[in-house]
């Protein structure tokens, strides 16, 4: 570089104008600048000078160089005893539908970060430190993680070990005297922290149920723009049969001819701009229910549904990503189960006292 800056400026040959010759200067000065400061692309110019070099153990020994796989058939279908595409053509996944090292390589890539929230009101804090434990284990292993806490109880969040690249916040929030009103002022919450700072944080956010456990791989799999999960009680049942919010008078009502699938509260999200939209519209329309002295049926669960009728998911995730084994058994049809209820007396764990 040097050299080329010298016999620019030395004009050995005596044919450059002047002011080319500090335009040509000024052009090499700008890109090398570039390569030098930006973080971008020390990143990944430190990708590429490691790409003979083996991944970390969650990418099973693929490469950033090679990337050895069996080839994909166009005449033969993943699988073939489920839906894996919706009419809007966006994806629905199970196992056998998707290559995690493919996956994994390109949101590495990417440089992503997942923020994960889940809320510990009341007594529902017994339930975090098997959640995170299990999330430590099962969730987005190999990348970066930031687990968002929502809790009116901050000392009683526990200690849990975390891996290289996640880390915990606790984000002290009120209670409110019922459990209803606790499940629905999340989507308030989750709207004003995305305004706040997972704009500035995070690339993508999964929104959780904190009652719940990993217990099998839930990785870069699930993440797209939005991405909503098949509810385990409805999957099989026609439209008619889905508990929407039937009351005309609701803003989440569903006519009996309308609706996709019936999707779970307790497991959603996508990108940051598109959760703090979907969160944002779900909890004006619950100020708008209470202000006509409704309250829908299913709560912000009645209103997610609404909104994911009208502004498709990019995916889908199949009731693997949600399901409860202890009422549901393991139908064939699940080759797994990801993220799955923990036992308890709903009852008891809801009651104030």
């Amino acid at each position: 570089m040097a050299k080329l800056l010298w016999t620019l400026a030395g004009k050995p040959n005596g044919h450059l104008p002047r002011p080319l010759i500090f335009l040509l200067i000024t052009l090499v000065l700008v890109l090398l600048g570039y390569g030098v400061l930006n973080p971008r692309s020390q990143m990944l110019g430190s990708l590429g000078a490691s790409a003979a070099v083996r991944e970390p153990d969650s990418l099973e020994g693929s490469t950033l160089s090679r990337m050895v796989y069996p080839q994909p058939k166009v005449l033969t279908p993943s699988r073939t005893d489920v839906l894996v595409l919706t009419p809007w053509l966006a994806p629905i996944v199970w196992e056998g539908t998707f290559n995690s090292d493919i996956l994994n390589m390109q949101f590495r890539l990417q440089n992503t970060t997942v923020g994960l929230t889940v809320f510990a009101i009341k007594k529902y804090v017994v339930f975090l430190k098997l959640f995170l434990e299990t999330a430590e284990k099962h969730f987005m292993a190999g990348h970066r993680v930031i687990y968002y806490v929502f809790t009116d109880r901050p000392d009683k969040v526990p200690h849990v070990a975390l891996g290289p690249g996640r880390r915990l916040q606790v984000l002290r929030v009120r209670s409110y005297a019922r459990w209803q009103d606790v499940s629905m002022r999340r989507m308030q919450m989750l709207s004003e922290a995305a305004e706040q700072r997972f704009l500035h944080e995070v690339d993508y956010l999964v929104c959780a149920d904190v009652d719940m456990q990993f217990h099998d791989h839930v990785g870069v799999e699930i993440l797209s723009s939005l991405f909503g999960t098949l509810h385990p009680g409805f999957y099989r049942h026609p439209r008619e049969a889905f508990t929407y919010e039937r009351r005309p008078q609701s803003q989440a009502h569903i006519p009996r001819d309308e609706g996709d699938f019936y999707y779970m509260g307790a497991f959603f999200g996508g990108s940051v701009p598109e959760v703090q939209r979907l969160t944002k519209a779900c909890h004006q329309a619950m100020m708008a229910d209470r202000a006509q002295g409704i309250e829908a049926v299913w709560h912000d669960e009645s209103h997610l549904n609404k909104y994911l009728l009208y502004h498709k998911p990019t995916k889908v995730l199949s009731p693997e990503y949600m399901w409860d084994q202890q009422l549901l058994g393991w139908p064939s049809v699940l080759r797994k189960l990801r993220f799955v209820a923990v036992p308890k007396n709903h009852q008891e764990i809801r009651s104030p006292r």
